[in-house]
């Protein structure tokens, strides 16, 4: 076991390089984001777009696949039928995807800042002593949420950048792990 794992690391740090290339590219499309945010939020609707149809076909294929084993399966096929139909929809109308995406991302912080104040509430009644920082945070993600729906420019702006400083985030920390690798080559 210790023999095999020990492969394994050797030949990452044999590609030490490769991390340093993803890194790169991630703080390339980062900034790149941040430079044309009108792109990258129309590439963002676009994959949007896809990802509802791509998930419906999976869901389709889940459910008629476990058909005879589980209960109630209809109901991620039809789950899949309707995302497949919204993401054949939003890719043959582009205009309707750039609306709907910070709706999308408003309603879906709506519905999980909703929970997280729930969830707040319920850890208080089990006496959990930090429940208060949950609720601030949920008020905070309620208050986002109204945010992004009444001003849909704002939420696809700021759809924009948090994907942007995620990719450079992201791009940094692979930069970082591929010079640790390679000072991990360099000693062998």
């Amino acid at each position: 076991m210790e023999h095999s794992l020990f492969k394994k690391v050797k030949a990452a740090i044999d590609y030490w390089y490769i991390p340093l290339l993803v890194g790169i590219l991630f703080v390339i499309i980062g900034f790149w984001s941040f430079a044309t945010p009108v792109k990258a939020y129309l590439t963002l609707a676009f994959l949007f777009s896809v990802s509802f149809l791509v998930s419906g076909i999976f869901e389709i294929i889940f459910a008629l696949s476990n058909r005879k084993k589980i209960d109630n399966w209809g109901w991620t096929l039809v789950s899949g039928i309707i995302g497949l139909g919204v993401g054949i929809v939003l890719i043959a109308n582009p205009l309707v995807s750039v609306t709907l995406l910070p709706l999308y991302v408003g309603l879906a912080i709506l519905f999980r800042s909703v929970m997280a104040i729930f969830m707040a509430f319920n850890l208080k009644s089990y006496s959990v002593p930090d429940w208060k920082n949950l609720l601030g945070l949920g008020i905070l993600g309620l208050l986002f949420s109204f945010l992004l729906l009444w001003n849909p420019v704002f939420a696809g702006l700021s759809i924009v950048y948090w994907t942007a400083f995620a990719f450079i985030a992201s791009g940094i920390f692979y930069i970082y792990f591929s010079f640790k690798l390679k000072r991990l080559h360099d000693l062998e």
